[in-house]
């Protein structure tokens, strides 16, 4: 058992080290439990314990989560990189080969929001570019409800958004 914790755990991390973008819990999960490597529960335990072990950071918004490689993390994977079988490092290089832009694009886009101490809510909209901020946005709104509906709507929109505010700037 602690044999194949291990690999679930490695897969993460050479997940993780094959992109220079962070992943998301569910493109993490859509990888392993697609490929039937273990289950939602023993995936979100191995999640866990790579991030009490400093080998993931992670970064919650209210509604998604995304994680990194740390150094600490990169450095153990150098060490077990091996115990992963050629068939599952392909089947990662494959997946995230077929996938990579749609993997990019879908964690670029950020939004998130926050109570102010005035009890108004500020929205924080960004699109991430080579790791740093192609736009970013703060907008301040007095109520959750209407956060929550920036947020999701900066999902949907950001592009239309940064198209109208690059014309009305240039």
């Amino acid at each position: 058992m602690t044999e194949t914790f291990k690999l679930y755990k490695l897969i993460i991390l050479y997940m993780l080290d094959s992109v220079d973008f962070p992943l998301t819990n569910s493109q993490i999960s859509d990888f392993i439990l697609n490929k039937g490597y273990t289950t939602y529960f023993k995936l979100q335990q191995a999640l866990s314990e790579l991030i009490a072990s400093g080998f993931v950071h992670e970064e919650s918004t209210h509604s998604r989560t995304f994680y990194h490689l740390t150094e600490d993390g990169e450095t153990t994977l150098q060490y077990f990189k091996n115990d992963i079988s050629p068939a599952i490092r392909k089947d990662i290089r494959t997946f995230l080969k077929q996938k990579k832009l749609e993997l990019k694009n879908e964690v670029s886009v950020k939004s998130d929001f926050y109570k102010t101490s005035s009890g108004e809510y500020c929205v924080r909209c960004q699109v991430i570019e080579k790791n740093a901020p192609l736009i970013e946005l703060a907008l301040t709104v007095p109520t959750q409800s209407e956060a929550e509906t920036i947020a999701n709507n900066w999902m949907k929109k950001n592009q239309d958004v940064y198209a109208i505010v690059m014309a009305k700037l240039l």
